[in-house]
Parts: C-alpha cells; sequence; structure tokens
C-alpha cells in the first residue's frame, strides 16, 4: 500500500514538474529583430503612397497628384470630364533636363519632390528647385542715403573685410505641358506677393492691420509696400486704432512670457492679429478675449541651453471659478468707428464665429479669413460654461443687434459643426443630435423651422459640398449600412426635402472622399485594415470613371507582413456591439500562449481603432512582433460616429466607463482563442489612454498585471476645462440673488493606488503644457505614501507627445512588457535596436 502511494506521488509531482516546463516552453520568446525590422524608418523604405492626395486645377474638373511606388514618383494629370489620367511629364526627359540646368545628376526615379504651381489657365506649370550649386548673396541695396562722410576708398575696405555670403543656388523653372524642355525663368518674375507674418490684409488690399503693444493698428497700402521693400524706412507711417490694450486683454499679439527671466515679450514689434474680414473690405470682426483673471501654470525645461527655462502661460482648469470673457468688436475701416457685439458679458460662455470657405480650386496666395456671409451680418455661436446649450446667433454689422436663431439644448453636452447659408442666404444648414443621432435640419435665415433633411439610426458626420440648383446636399456619414462596421465612412447625396438619399461608393470598406468644386466628381480612397489600399474617382451618381491607383505593397510582404484581423465583440452589458483590431506577431506560432496586451485610448472625442489600411498608426502592429497578440477596441463612451447614447455614456463617471468593457473584450478573446493567455494582460495608452491604462490597473488588479501609463491625466482637476468639464460634465449652480457657480467633481487616478498590485510605469514629459506634468506626479506621490513600488520616467524637454524620444519609449515598453509578461528581462545597456543603421561618430 504504501510503495502504490508513493508511486502516486511521485507521479504528482512529475506531472507539476511536466506542467511548469511545458508552460514555460509556451510562452513566445521576445522578438526585438522582428520588432526592428518593422521600424517607422524601415517601413518608410518599404511602402510608400497609400492615397491619392488631389490638387484641383481651376479650369474644367481636374486635378493632378503625386504617386510614389517602389519604382519612384509619378505625377499624373487627371481630367474627370474626359475620363483621362496622363503623366504630367515624362519622368527621363525631366530627369535629363534637369541634370542639363543644374549640373547636379537626376534619374527617372529619384526626381526631387515637386510643388507645382500651374499657370496660363493651367497650361504650364512653375516650380522651384535648389541644386548643389553654391553662389554668393545678392544682397538687396539699403535704400537709406549713404553716408556722405563716408569715402569710396574706407566702404572698400570695410568691404573687403567680409566675407562674401554664399547660398545654393536657386532654378525657377517653367513646363509647358506636352513640350520638349524646361524654361529658366528670371528671380523677380517668380516672386510672390509681399505678405508678411504680421500682416492682416484686407480682401482688396488697400489696408493692413497689425498688433503692436497689445494694440490694433493700421497702415495703407502705400506704407506697407515700403515695409515690404525696407522695414527700417523712416517715412513709414503706421496708424494706432486702440489705445485700452494691455497684456491677456489685447488686440492680437502673443501672450506668452518669454523664458528666464519670466518677462512679458517684446511688445513694439508689429505682431499679428487673427479676425474675419466683410467680403467688401470695409468691416473688420475681432473677437477679444479677456485672459487676465485666467491662473497662471509653470512648466520649467531643465534641458534648455544655458539655465533652465520657466515657461508660463494662462491655463484653465477644470472647476475653476473664473472663465474667458469674450466680446465681439465690429471695426469700420472707413470712419473707424468700433461697434461692439450686443452680448451678456455676466454669462460664461464660449464664443466661436463662423467663417468663410474658399474653394479647393482657389489657388489665390492671398486668402484672408472672411465672415461666413456676404452680407452685412455676423454668424457665430455661444455655448453655455456647462457645454448643455447651444445658441446659434447673428448679429447685424452695423448696429451689433443680435437674434438668436438657432437653439440646441441637452441634458449632457451638445456637440457642434459648421453651419451652411444657401439660397442666397435664406436658408440655414444645421447639424444635431436632437433626436439622438447626428443629422441636418434645414431652418430659414430667421430660425424658422422648415424640416428635418436626414433621420435614422446613423450618424451624419461632415458637410461635403451642396448644389443649389438641384437643392442636392453631399456629405459623409457613418452606420447606414447595418451589415458592415458602424465606422465606416462614406459619401451620400439627399435633396433638401429628405428624398433621394443615396449612398456613392458603396463597399464594405472605409472611405475617404475628396469631391471637387462642382460637385460632380470625387476621389475615393478606401480600404479596409487587412485590405490594400486603393484609389478611384466617381461622378455624383456614384459611377466609377477612372481607377486611379492601388498601393504598393510588394515590398512590405516580402518582408513578411500580415495584415490585422479585425473583429466584432459585445460590451459588458452583453448588447452594444464593440468593434476592434487585433494584432499577431509576423512568426505567429498557434501551439504558444500569447499575453495580450490592450492599446487604449478612452475617447469619447474619438477612439483609438484603426478603420483603413495603416503600418505606422500607435506601432500597435510593431509592438506585436515583440511577442504579444496586441488589441484595440472601442467602449462605450467613445467614439462620436455613433449614437449620441453610446457617445455620452461615461458622462458623469469620467474615469471608469470604459474598463469594464476592455475587460470583457479581453475575457471573450480569450474564450475564443487559445492561444491567448488570459493570465497575462497587460495595457498602455497614451494621454487619455495613459489616464485609462493605470485606471484599470486599479479597478481592476486582479486581471490587469502590467501597465505602461505615459502623458495620462490622471487628475482631470488640474487638466484643460474643455475636455474635463465638456466630457464629465459641470454643475450650474443658482444661489442666493441669482449668483451662479460651478461645482465640478472627478474620480481622480490617486484615490485608489492602495489597490495595485501588479507592474505599473508612468512616463511624463517635463514640459508637457497640455498634459501637465503634475497630473503624473500626484499619481507617483500618492503610490509612494502607499508604500507601492512602481516605475517612472521622465522625458527630458518633451512635450505632450514626446517628440523625437518616442522611438526610445518605445523600447522602453517594449522591454517592461517582455520583463513582466514574457519573463525575459533585457539588461545592456545600449539600446541596441536603436543603434542599428545610426551613422557612427568618431
Amino acid at each position: 500500500m504504501k510503495k502504490i502511494t508513493l508511486f502516486f506521488l511521485l507521479a504528482i509531482l512529475a506531472n507539476i514538474s511536466f506542467s511548469q516546463e511545458q508552460q514555460e516552453n509556451l510562452t513566445p520568446t521576445p522578438n526585438y529583430k522582428l520588432a526592428t525590422k518593422f521600424s517607422p524608418r524601415n517601413l518608410a523604405k518599404m511602402v510608400h503612397s497609400t492615397t491619392v492626395q488631389p490638387h484641383w486645377l481651376e479650369s474644367g474638373n481636374r486635378f493632378w497628384y503625386q504617386y510614389k511606388t517602389s519604382e519612384g514618383s509619378n505625377y499624373y494629370i487627371v481630367d474627370a470630364d474626359k475620363r483621362t489620367k496622363k503623366k504630367l511629364f515624362d519622368n527621363a526627359k525631366m530627369a535629363k533636363w534637369l541634370t542639363e540646368i543644374t549640373k547636379d545628376p537626376y534619374d527617372a526615379k529619384h526626381l526631387p519632390k515637386f510643388n507645382f504651381e500651374f499657370v496660363d489657365n493651367d497650361t504650364a506649370i512653375r516650380f522651384k528647385l535648389t541644386s548643389n550649386e553654391e553662389v554668393e548673396v545678392v544682397e538687396e541695396k539699403d535704400k537709406k542715403e549713404t553716408d556722405s562722410t563716408q569715402t569710396d576708398s574706407t566702404k572698400t575696405k570695410k568691404e573687403k573685410k567680409k566675407a562674401p555670403k554664399m547660398e545654393k543656388k536657386k532654378y525657377f523653372l517653367e513646363y509647358k505641358l506636352g513640350s520638349d524642355g524646361l524654361t529658366i525663368l528670371e528671380n523677380e518674375k517668380e516672386k510672390k506677393e509681399p505678405w508678411k507674418k504680421w500682416a492682416n490684409v484686407s480682401p482688396d488690399s488697400t489696408v493692413v492691420l497689425f498688433s503692436k503693444n497689445h494694440n490694433l493698428y493700421w497702415m495703407d497700402k502705400e506704407n506697407f509696400l515700403k515695409v515690404v521693400e525696407n522695414e527700417k524706412d523712416t517715412t513709414i507711417v503706421e496708424n494706432q486704432w486702440t489705445t485700452d490694450g494691455e497684456r491677456y486683454f489685447g488686440y492680437g499679439g502673443s501672450d506668452k512670457e518669454e523664458s528666464n527671466p519670466t518677462k512679458p515679450a517684446d511688445t513694439t514689434k508689429r505682431e499679428a492679429i487673427r479676425g474675419y474680414w466683410s467680403h467688401d473690405s470695409k468691416k473688420f470682426v475681432f473677437a477679444r478675449r479677456d485672459s487676465r483673471h485666467i491662473k497662471d501654470l509653470w512648466v520649467i525645461n531643465s534641458v534648455a541651453k544655458g539655465r533652465p527655462e520657466l515657461e508660463t502661460y494662462k491655463y484653465h482648469m477644470a472647476g475653476e471659478p473664473e472663465f474667458y470673457k469674450t466680446s465681439i468688436l465690429i471695426f469700420d475701416m472707413p470712419s473707424k468707428d468700433v461697434t461692439t457685439v450686443q452680448l451678456d458679458s455676466t454669462v460664461q460662455q464660449t464664443i466661436g464665429i463662423y467663417s468663410h470657405q474658399y474653394k479647393k480650386t482657389d489657388k489665390s496666395e492671398h486668402k484672408p479669413r472672411l465672415l461666413l456671409s456676404e452680407k452685412d451680418k455676423v454668424y457665430f455661436s455661444t455655448v453655455s460654461r456647462d457645454r448643455k446649450r447651444l445658441d446659434i446667433q447673428v448679429a447685424d454689422i452695423n448696429t451689433g443687434e443680435v437674434k438668436t436663431i438657432i437653439e440646441d439644448h441637452f441634458n449632457t453636452y451638445v456637440d457642434k459643426k459648421n453651419i451652411v447659408l444657401l439660397n442666397n442666404e435664406t436658408e440655414i444648414l444645421h447639424w444635431s443630435e436632437r433626436d439622438g443621432w447626428g443629422h441636418f435640419y434645414l431652418y430659414d435665415a430667421n430660425g424658422k423651422f422648415k424640416n428635418q433633411v436626414t433621420s435614422g439610426e446613423f450618424h451624419v458626420d461632415d458637410f461635403k459640398g451642396i448644389d443649389e440648383k438641384t437643392r442636392t446636399v453631399y456629405f459623409v456619414a457613418t452606420g447606414v449600412n447595418k451589415d458592415e462596421d458602424p465606422y465606416y465612412e462614406h459619401l451620400y447625396k439627399v435633396n433638401l426635402n429628405g428624398s433621394g438619399f443615396k449612398c456613392l461608393n458603396e463597399g464594405d470598406y472605409n472611405n475617404s472622399i475628396d469631391l471637387s468644386d462642382s460637385n460632380l466628381y470625387f476621389i475615393n480612397n478606401y480600404s479596409r485594415v487587412n485590405t490594400t489600399p486603393k484609389s478611384e474617382l466617381r461622378n455624383s451618381n456614384g459611377s466609377v470613371i477612372l481607377e486611379l491607383e492601388e498601393a504598393d505593397l510588394s515590398q512590405l510582404m516580402a518582408a513578411g507582413y500580415k495584415f490585422p484581423e479585425p473583429f466584432k465583440l459585445k460590451a459588458a452589458d452583453g448588447i452594444t456591439d464593440l468593434y476592434g483590431v487585433m494584432y499577431k506577431p509576423y512568426d505567429f506560432d498557434e501551439t504558444k500562449k500569447y499575453p495580450i496586451l490592450e492599446y487604449v485610448y478612452p475617447g469619447p472625442q474619438t477612439e483609438a481603432v484603426n478603420k483603413s489600411f495603416s503600418v505606422s498608426m500607435h506601432n500597435t502592429d510593431r509592438m506585436a512582433q515583440v511577442g504579444f497578440i496586441v488589441v484595440t477596441v472601442g467602449n462605450r463612451g467613445g467614439h462620436p460616429a455613433r449614437s449620441k447614447w453610446y457617445h455620452t455614456y461615461g458622462y458623469g463617471n469620467l474615469r471608469d466607463y470604459g474598463l469594464e468593457d476592455k475587460k470583457y473584450v479581453a475575457e471573450q478573446l480569450a474564450d475564443k482563442y487559445n492561444y491567448i493567455d488570459i493570465d497575462k494582460v497587460g495595457i498602455y495608452g497614451h494621454s487619455g489612454g495613459g489616464f485609462m491604462s493605470t485606471a484599470a490597473m486599479l479597478v481592476y488588479p486582479d486581471f490587469f498585471k502590467v501597465a505602461v501609463s505615459s502623458a495620462g491625466n490622471h487628475d482631470n482637476t488640474i487638466y484643460n476645462s474643455w475636455w474635463s468639464e465638456t466630457h464629465h460634465g459641470i454643475k450650474e449652480v443658482i444661489g442666493a440673488n441669482d449668483k451662479i457657480s460651478y461645482k465640478y467633481n472627478i474620480d481622480k487616478n490617486q484615490s485608489l493606488v492602495r489597490n495595485l498590485k501588479g507592474k505599473l510605469m508612468l512616463v511624463t514629459g517635463d514640459i508637457d503644457n497640455n498634459v501637465h506634468p503634475a497630473s503624473t506626479i500626484r499619481v507617483a506621490d500618492a503610490l509612494i505614501k502607499a508604500n507601492k513600488r512602481f516605475d517612472f520616467m521622465v522625458m527630458p524637454g518633451q512635450r505632450h507627445g514626446f517628440g523625437h524620444m518616442y522611438e526610445y519609449f518605445f523600447w522602453l515598453k517594449a522591454d517592461y512588457f517582455s520583463k513582466y509578461l514574457l519573463g525575459v528581462e533585457v539588461t545592456d545597456t545600449d539600446i541596441k535596436e536603436m543603434n542599428i543603421d545610426v551613422p557612427k561618430k568618431y
């Protein structure tokens, strides 16, 4: 009996030992070599153009575009009316001509990148080219009179002491389409209009506005041309218009403080003023914002040259009682009178002025910002502090009298888009989510409702164009076809009375649309995450006119690339459909057990889930090559391209709203695929994703084992008020004497730090002026006080996106997940993968 018992005991021990060894064999080995192979640097060598980006021409329904493949770049001109696509020029001939002119070698596959300007009724192109030949800089002669006391011999001595300035020779060239050569143009023929960065030039070019000492100044055309010729000309006349401007309550210019020592920026120089011109150049409308009472915020650049630099800026945080105060001023050019638009200055609100949209075919060098209306009206919107009320208003440009024409109120927040004026400005097309979905509504100019233009359980996303003769609206919408991913964008048209609804680019793909000014044609770039991108030209009935391009993925596929896999699963309510993408290692072995990583961004303004083919976004596919299954998936409370309910699900619970869905999706995937190890779940994200990944570790500490959280807004009480108050909500409270105050309360990540069980790395840029480093540091402080082990990294001198240190950050994440999920710690001092192909300096 004892022998039998001993036998079984040995068998059990042997089985346990075998299981542990087997488990180790099932865990993949980190493959840094494969992740390096598909780095951004290497991908740029394998994948070139994936979309057609048209440059529409002024004459006819024509456009040109560049498209790059593994054979080099080609330039094409397309005539939609004639259904023709031709090369703009012969590459071999162009290379020959450029070589002969510049003496620099070119060939057909290696032409420079051109930026063409079409001239002579679009029959010729002009472009600038810089050669390697160095020539002496030709300085303009000083317009001042020469000092009479300076003799010719003195001048000669001074001139001899100066070495000539050298620069690379520039060529201005012209090519007449179909001709057999290039013409070298004189430089003066290629000069653009003399716009200065600080100059706000009226549409008729007679008046120039600018800011100086926080005030508004103006000069006429004659004096502006003097400035262009010689800024030191003492005869220049500039006229001061306002006198009450001051720092943080001025008329244009910059309020940014200089760094170290802290002092106001130099305001004695001319600076820009942004505003809106009337189409006839007689009025200038300026939104003047008072931010004097908004509190300061600071970051310190420790790696600046010399002493560390302090940067000070105004930053309004969620829940703070102060708010920006904006007024709208109308400046009359002929009389120099100033009219104030009649607004209630005691109400906390955000004001936005609607502007004119230029046509794509308008190639004018001078495009001042214009008012939306061509008549005596200023259309603008006001959004209440709690973001629950949107009023679309119109002001009389001569009197400043205001009328509210459209109102949108909601119990959460109101999203808004631009309005469209049509039918000689007697009608207004307005976008609203008032029935739970984004749709168009038609009003008359006085705000009288006429009819709902689109309706149904789908989301109208973007206005593209309108044919006023046929009263047809062209727009992008999502979710119309219930048999495909509801995020896939398609182009539709509908009559203003709601009839004639039609999809113009059907197919189970996500589409990117560029509609011509004539509304007769559009370029359609389409793909999914698991298909090769293609481009085509269609007409306004949806018929394909020309097949334009198919992306060249030959080198990518030859290197071993494999498409990711889209999927659809349920949210944690068991009802809502969620859509995601799964990325696998290209050396995937289904007999292995892979840790699963979730790359997250909670929204609500977007979701970090690719819908079209991409080889670079988020580095998700690259992270998978290290040895993980990486997934991105939406969550309730995410992307606005679905119902208002879906979009605002997290309202009032902006920390935890998406976590349950992320957890439930990982569990469903593990149930479906044996190769996913549900006991090894990692999570990472940036900004909102940094906040969400840390929250996941603290709300579900037994499920999420490892997180890398970068630039996270962990404490939304110190994040910007727009995002926090909009998506979480702020309560307007009416107190005694009708005094209004605002209450804001939101859960913070640091309040849950005692729950931490897994491995957490926090990362921030030290001069992040979007999500302040304090948000990350406060979590670190709480973790230390709770006696928790964690990792912390600062990216010196980096803003919110980490800039040139992002590649370093990628390998930091890879190391962290490799150590704690794959069981392999990289101990080399050098990140060897970053040193590959980097020229060594001796």
